[in-house]
C-alpha cells in the first residue's frame, strides 16, 4: 500500500538512556533558547502577515520567508523535545534554523502554488475544529488548589500531567514509558501540522486523528 503523503513531518526518536534527575533543571538550561525563541517568533508571525499578502496577490509563499519560518518552528521543536513537550533527550538542542543530526526534527515541503481563497479563511474558519481538539489536548488536565473560584484553582494541562508522568518514572525506574512517550510526540505531531497550516505554510488540511510515534506514518512506511 502507498504511504500517506504528509507534507508537515515531525520526528521525535527517544534518545535513551536519559538522566533520572536532568529534567529537573532543564526550564534553567533552556532560558537561553526561550530568549531567542521570543524573539524569534514575533519575526515568524510578521513573517506570516508578509506571506499573506504575497499569497494573495501571487499564489506563492515568498521561499525565504518560508525556510526562515519552518527554521523557527524546527528550532522551537527540538527545544520543546528536550525540555517539558517530551522529554526525550538529554542532548542540548543546537542555537540553529536549519536541520542538524538532532534527535527531534521538522520538515514542510514547500509549495510551488497556494490558493488564494484559502488564504482568507484557512486559518481561522476551517482550522476551528483543530483549534477545539487541541484546546482539549493541551489546555484540559488536572485542577489543582480548592475553592469555587477560578482563581484559587491551577490547572496543570494534559501534555503537561502526560510528561510529569514520564518524568516521575524516569526518576524511579530511568526508563521512558514507550506507550506514553508515543501518545506525547502524537499530540505534538498534531499541534505541529495545525500550526504549519494556519501559518499558511500548506494547503493540504491537517488529517483529524492521532498519529502516534517516533515518526509520521509514511514516513515510517518509506523507511
Amino acid at each position: 500500500m502507498t504511504p500517506e503523503y504528509n507534507a508537515v513531518r515531525l520526528r521525535g526518536d527517544l534518545d535513551e538512556p536519559l538522566s533520572r534527575w536532568l529534567w529537573l533543571v532543564k526550564w534553567i538550561l533552556a532560558i537561553p533558547h526561550y530568549v531567542v525563541l521570543f524573539f524569534l517568533w514575533i519575526a515568524f508571525w510578521v513573517a506570516t502577515v508578509a506571506a499573506w499578502f504575497a499569497i494573495l496577490f501571487t499564489e506563492r509563499y515568498p521561499r525565504s520567508l518560508f525556510d526562515f519560518s519552518v527554521g523557527v518552528m524546527r528550532w522551537s521543536w527540538r527545544v520543546q523535545f528536550y525540555t517539558y513537550a517530551a522529554l526525550g533527550t538529554d542532548k542540548y538542542p543546537p542555537f540553529t534554523l536549519r536541520r542538524t543530526d538532532y534527535p527531534a526534527d521538522l520538515e514542510i515541503d514547500y509549495p510551488q502554488r497556494l490558493s488564494r481563497g484559502l488564504v482568507l479563511v484557512k486559518w481561522w474558519l476551517l482550522a476551528i475544529p483543530h483549534y477545539l481538539i487541541l484546546a482539549a489536548l493541551l489546555s484540559g488536565g488536572v485542577a489543582l488548589g480548592g475553592g469555587d473560584d477560578e482563581g484559587g484553582r491551577t490547572t496543570i494541562p494534559l501534555i503537561g500531567v502526560l510528561v510529569l508522568i514520564a518524568a516521575v518514572a524516569l526518576l524511579f525506574t530511568g526508563r521512558y514509558p514507550r506507550g506514553l512517550f508515543g501518545f506525547v510526540i502524537g499530540v505534538n505531531r498534531w499541534f505541529y501540522r495545525v500550526l504549519a497550516y494556519s501559518a499558511l505554510m500548506t494547503d493540504a488540511y491537517p488529517p483529524l486523528r492521532l498519529d502516534q510515534g517516533p515518526r509520521d506514518p509514511g514516513e515510517a512506511s518509506a523507511a
